[in-house]
């Protein structure tokens, strides 16, 4: 759940020139909110007299941007993915769709299970055994790519999601660097990225084998390599493919194919799952996750 639970509203008036500092704390009557009528006129009357910023004034007007605007770049030339993106909300990647905001995302209406892959799918029951996901585990890739906004930070030699959900981050370098040796196995893998003209690659391995491609349990093995691409052709628009290579899920290689959306109104807000979640977890009402022991 987001985390936004303020016990106590604090609300600071400040007045023009120094004039006063009151503190109205909601709660029992203290001393500094004792405040006698003629003292809340003056505030008030101080307040409506001050000068009020432009912006103020024009209310919280949302931004436009031109949308087919060129493409950002960063100082060695490469598209810049920098903003808040808003992608297609996709709990099962078999399916094809385009929202009202543009997102969209074109996934494989079947896909080839293995015998391997297809007992996952079989035996995956979140009720009975928990999700990971509501057990406040990262998400991983690609599952991560669904709920909630997601903002880019990106320089010459890194591009860093951070994303809203369970305020996960993942930071990867894009100077075309090897793998990592002895690196240990992760929810999000081992992330490295290269350029290829104007299009950003990101290829990723050494899984712990513990996450879903989505929130229906679609699976991947901790074997998998997986290929994400990213394109800007202008301002307000991302073109994101994924591509999976799991000999041991999947008879061929799978794809999904997706577009972002810039949202340059929205922010990324502090997300705390645990807080919201604890309590569930410890009497019941939500299934505690745990890795599975059989798992080869």
């Amino acid at each position: 759940m987001r985390s936004r639970n303020h016990k106590r509203l604090l609300l600071f008036l400040v007045v023009p020139k120094g004039l006063a500092l009151l503190l109205l704390q909601k709660g029992k009557p203290t001393m500094k909110n004792r405040l006698s009528p003629i003292v809340i006129a003056v505030v008030m009357l101080a307040i409506f007299l001050a000068p009020t910023p432009a912006a103020a004034q024009a209310g919280t007007a949302k931004k436009t941007i031109n949308t087919n605007g060129p493409t950002p770049r960063l100082p060695n030339g490469k598209p810049d993915f920098r903003g808040t993106w808003a992608r297609p909300y996709t709990p099962d990647i078999t399916k094809s769709f385009v929202n009202r905001d543009g997102t969209s995302n074109k996934g494989e209406a079947v896909l080839p299970f293995t015998a391997w892959g297809q007992k996952q799918w079989d035996d995956y029951n979140p009720t009975k055994n928990g999700d990971y996901a509501g057990s406040c585990m990262p998400f991983g890739w690609i599952r991560s790519f669904s709920p909630h906004p997601m903002q880019i930070v990106q320089n010459d030699e890194h591009i860093a999601f951070l994303f809203e959900q369970s305020t996960m981050f993942a930071v990867v370098p894009t100077d075309g660097r090897p793998h990592r040796e002895g690196y240990p196995p992760t929810w999000f893998g081992d992330t490295v990225g290269k350029w290829d003209g104007d299009t950003l690659i990101l290829e990723a391995v050494n899984f712990n084998g513990w996450a879903k491609l989505d929130t229906s349990g679609h699976p991947f093995s901790k074997d998998a390599k997986l290929t994400m691409t990213f394109k800007r052709p202008d301002l307000g628009h991302i073109q994101f493919t994924w591509g999976l290579d799991d000999p041991k899920t999947y008879t061929r290689p799978i794809k999904n194919e997706r577009v972002f959306v810039l949202t340059p109104d929205v922010e990324v807000m502090e997300y705390s799952c645990m807080e919201g979640n604890i309590d569930n977890l410890l009497t019941g009402v939500v299934t505690p996750w745990r890795p599975p022991e059989d798992q080869d």
